[in-house]
């Protein structure tokens, strides 16, 4: 009997799939019994998160791909398509970058660009064809609040996560007629080893303060969880979301309409 938000028998293709809020989708998926293909630049951790699926039952597939590479990806979705067909996609891959505009060098700008706005095209151009073939398909990127409101410091990070928000539109716009469905969700500050990484490279010795102070940002009081993230999508990536599309979903806290200051 097929339970609420059953992914079975779907095949799941997930950028940055092997640390944080990607490892978290990647896991909440497989439980969901959805074989999922994790696509990193870091297979060391994109194989520890597939042993972790296959742990419990679940089915993983780790794959090394650089999404800022379109050929690399290209020839990663047809691999997979000669033996699964693509169901869902979810761009998750993302890089960061600290800074308004005096401290961002053209270098960053395009590093930023390459991964975060390339990456998502790559991957959405790559298995738009055959969800058309199929009449239907799932895509969910995931955007930040910073595709919304003005954060400070994010300069080049905004930019990327704003033509994230914009490719959803589009992408949901073009292709309702194909039955497919893309939408985004954007997190505020969520607790990652990124984030961990952040606080002792930035504020040695003052990493318990630190934690403190980002984690007030959000009106809730605390940063959220990648597990919140992953049910979220989990959801809009579920049969239950049929009538969604073209949407935005912040997951913040309360940061976007309850923040003051």
């Amino acid at each position: 009997m097929k339970t609420k938000f059953s992914l079975q028998d779907k095949t799941v293709l997930l950028t940055g799939g092997g640390n944080g809020i990607g490892k978290a989708i990647s896991t909440t998926f497989a439980n969901q019994n959805a074989k999922v293909h994790l696509l990193d630049v870091d297979m060391k951790a994109a194989e520890e998160t597939v042993a972790e699926i296959e742990k419990k039952g679940g089915k993983g597939i780790a794959h090394s791909c650089d999404v800022s590479d379109s050929k690399q990806v290209i020839q990663l979705v047809k691999k997979i398509e000669e033996i699964d067909t693509i169901d869902i996609l979810i761009n998750n891959a993302g890089i960061a970058h600290v800074g308004n505009v005096e401290a961002c060098e053209e270098e960053d700008m395009d590093r930023l660009y390459n991964v975060n706005i390339k990456g998502v095209y790559h991957c959405i151009k790559s298995v738009i064809p055959s969800m058309k073939k199929k009449r239907g398909g799932v895509i969910l990127n995931l955007a930040s609040i910073a595709s919304s409101v003005g954060v400070s410091d994010r300069f080049a990070y905004s930019m990327t996560k704003g033509a994230v928000l914009t490719m959803t539109y589009s992408i949901a716009k073009d292709y309702i007629d194909d039955n497919i469905r893309c939408n985004c969700i954007s997190p505020a500050r969520v607790h990652t080893p990124f984030v961990d990484g952040f606080i002792k490279k930035n504020y040695p010795g003052q990493e318990t303060q630190m934690f403190d102070k980002l984690s007030k940002t959000q009106p809730i009081g605390r940063m959220g969880q990648p597990k919140e993230v992953a049910d979220l999508a989990l959801y809009l990536c579920s049969d239950e979301a049929s009538f969604i599309t073209g949407s935005n979903f912040p997951i913040d806290g309360g940061y976007i309409n309850l923040n003051s200051k």
